[in-house]
């Protein structure tokens, strides 16, 4: 990075800027007030709320710290600004101190966009076929694994929570929870129809082929959340799990479906070590869907946790991948695009998501 005086005054004042619209004051004061209750005797009597308080307060703990590391690179980077004019081997030191608070300040910029009720907490992503056949349940294959990849290299807890292998290639499904800081919030990016044209690995003749998958999301529930939610009106159906093969097929009876009387609602749950954790794991899931049931019947327009439904099939799409005759990945809405499409299936998608927001926060 080339530096002048200018370069390091904008720094300066993005660092100051940041410190309002990430509300580090109020952040600080939220911190304490929760520190001092989880002070408190017989804090942990309610285990429940302990998780919830001690989670909130581990988030605004590692927002506050992210600030602090962001005043810290610029006090560096002045510093050896500075003193460059004495000795030019501070010049380096000062340009690599301005690339990292300058990278950290577009990350603290895009964490202060997810001002949603849920947008810091976790997330549950679920990768449905669509039109395609055989082609779609392995594009839903695909994306179910770009995103797992996406997961772990944000360094967030990925727990795939339900996975329905289709009869060939693919799958009929795939579920999973992402658990790490700002998950739900990034991850509304992905919320709707994406399409692949390739040519196909199960076509004879090698044609090119068009076929989609979509992608639906739901928050995690914090437990102080009330659902309307009587176990009475749930049926709990257990079975074996299924898998791709080989020795890690379940054998016991572990896989649970819950049926939602009422509603219809239907849910899945497998790939837990025991009954129980499925179990735990789809009640999980079952709630998140009622809570959205719920808000769409009060905002029958505008769906807030899940966004516009479109058919998953052509014309409806966010994103296209494609890998013939020429490779690319476009998303429609930000207009971001890049020829590195194994990267994107490889989960490098942190320029779509990134771009889909910077979008969404100028409409």
């Amino acid at each position: 990075m080339d530096l002048d005086a200018k370069t390091i005054e904008q720094l300066g004042q993005r660092v100051h800027d940041a410190r309002t619209f990430l509300h580090i004051d109020d952040k600080s004061a939220e911190l304490a007030a929760l520190d001092e209750e989880t002070a408190q005797p017989g804090f942990w009597d309610n285990v429940s709320h302990a998780q919830t308080v001690s989670k909130r307060a581990g988030n605004l703990r590692e927002a506050i710290r992210e600030y602090d590391d962001a005043v810290s690179l610029f006090d560096d980077a002045q510093t050896a600004f500075e003193l460059a004019d004495e000795d030019e081997a501070f010049a380096a030191e000062a340009s690599d101190a301005c690339e990292k608070l300058a990278k950290l300040l577009d990350s603290l910029e895009l964490s202060s966009w997810f001002t949603g009720e849920f947008d810091d907490g976790d997330a549950i992503l679920t990768v449905n076929p669509g039109q395609g056949g055989l082609e779609a349940n392995d594009w839903a294959d695909m994306l179910f694994k770009m995103y797992t990849r996406y997961g772990e290299s944000k360094g967030w807890k990925v727990h795939v929570l339900d996975v329905t292998y289709a009869e060939g290639i693919g799958i009929d499904r795939a579920t999973i929870q992402f658990e790490g800081r700002n998950a739900y919030g990034m991850l509304q990016s992905e919320i709707g129809v994406h399409r692949l044209v390739r040519i196909s690995p199960t076509d004879a003749k090698a044609r090119r082929h068009t076929t989609f998958a979509s992608v639906e999301l739901l928050p995690v529930l914090p437990d102080d959340i009330e659902v309307d939610l009587d176990p009475n009106d749930v049926r709990v159906d257990v079975y074996r799990s299924s898998g791709p093969g080989g020795q890690c097929v379940n054998t016991t009876d572990s896989a649970v479906r819950l049926t939602h009387v009422p509603t219809g609602i239907v849910v899945t749950c497998q790939n837990q070590k025991s009954q129980l954790q499925n179990k735990e794991a789809a009640f999980r899931v079952l709630k998140a869907k009622l809570y959205e049931l719920e808000e769409q019947k009060r905002q029958a327009e505008i769906d807030e946790l899940r966004g516009e439904r479109m058919e998953n099939s052509f014309g409806s799409q966010i994103r296209n991948y494609v890998l013939y005759p020429y490779q690319m990945v476009k998303d429609l809405r930000s207009g971001i695009e890049t020829g590195n499409v194994d990267g994107v299936l490889n989960g490098e998608i942190d320029e779509f998501v990134i771009g889909f927001h910077k979008w969404k926060a100028s409409q």
